[in-house]
């Protein structure tokens, strides 16, 4: 199976009736209060507020956000505010709920992504099981059939042979829980039901001069050779052809990913995060993402980011929490 769109996910998450509960850190952010309503107005999460409660009451206020619970028959829960007007405080603090329990996933708001991720990485308070931290960035392009995910955009700066073998399984994670595919019994592959993984780099043939076409051979060789079940891969290979048939067709390039590629593992942060930002703000792509490999999916967008972007990057942290 495949998804299309985030529409079909959120009517998907619309169906539960567990609410998924939502700690925000430093949450006194306009355009995360927006996306935090708009998430909560639809029976999505049920938002923690953590951060400067007179700034968060007053943008609640001058925008018609409802804090506590009308005297109405099946009205939403009340907003609670943990008032901590610093920043880094803020963070740890939203962290420990999640350690407590009391959440189910973890927001960053209006503070700065250095202190956020002090908090998630911290070695004793924070949200690592011990394995890779990641981003994965879920993209719905005008023009192709599926949503794809895209890594890494925002959390491995130059990422080790073995960090990008963990980074495309973090990916086929996400969609496999999001179902996108199914994972199969050992043994027992159904083509139809198999991810498939674009491994990147600017040309599709292996150049010893550039090692990130090395590593994307035996990155695909290991998928292939069943180092990833329910995963099949190619690479090196250019974004042109894991996004087009016609071009692959064009170049004369056959294979099972060209064209129908549901995952796009990047070389480094750098190519991967400018081929994101590139998409939604030039292409008019749709783009969310989290950071996985942790106790709780973890939101984090850029400070740039819209309502919009915000606010479907919920949708996909309580669609896998």
């Amino acid at each position: 199976m495949t998804i299309k769109s985030f529409d079909e996910i959120i009517d998907k998450l619309r169906q539960r009736t567990h609410r998924a509960r939502m700690a925000v850190a430093a949450a006194a952010d306009e355009h995360t209060l927006e996306a935090v309503f708009r998430a909560r107005s639809e029976g999505l999460v049920e938002p923690i507020l953590v951060g400067d409660e007179v700034r968060i009451r007053e943008i609640c206020a001058s925008h018609g956000y409802e804090l506590a619970a009308p005297a109405a028959a099946g009205a939403l829960p009340l907003v609670p505010i943990i008032d901590i007007p610093d920043n880094a405080e803020a963070c740890r603090a939203a962290v420990k709920l999640v350690h407590e329990g009391k959440a189910d996933l973890l927001m960053k708001g209006g503070t700065d992504t250095k202190l956020y991720l002090k908090a998630v990485v911290d070695r004793e308070m924070g949200l690592g099981t011990g394995k890779l931290m990641s981003h994965v960035n879920l993209v719905e392009l005008p023009g192709y059939h599926k949503i794809f995910a895209l890594t890494d955009m925002a959390m491995v700066p130059y990422p080790t042979l073995e960090m990008k073998k963990d980074m495309l399984h973090n990916a086929a994670d996400v969609l496999f829980k999001l179902g996108a595919g199914e994972m199969p019994e050992a043994g027992a592959a159904d083509a139809q039901l198999t991810l498939k993984a674009a491994i990147l780099t600017c040309v599709e043939k292996v150049n010893p001069k550039m090692p990130e076409t090395v590593e994307a051979a035996e990155i695909a060789k290991w998928v292939n050779d069943g180092g990833l079940p329910g995963v099949i891969a190619d690479g090196p290979l250019s974004y042109d052809i894991a996004i087009s048939r016609e071009v692959a067709e064009v170049k004369g390039y056959v294979s099972e990913v060209a064209g129908d590629a549901d995952i796009l593992l990047g070389p480094d942060i750098h190519a991967t995060n400018m081929l994101g930002k590139c998409l939604q703000i030039s292409a008019g792509a749709r783009g969310a993402g989290f950071i996985v490999g942790t106790k709780c999916p973890v939101v984090l967008t850029s400070r740039g980011a819209t309502a919009e972007e915000k606010y479907l990057s919920i949708v996909l942290a309580a669609a896998v929490a």
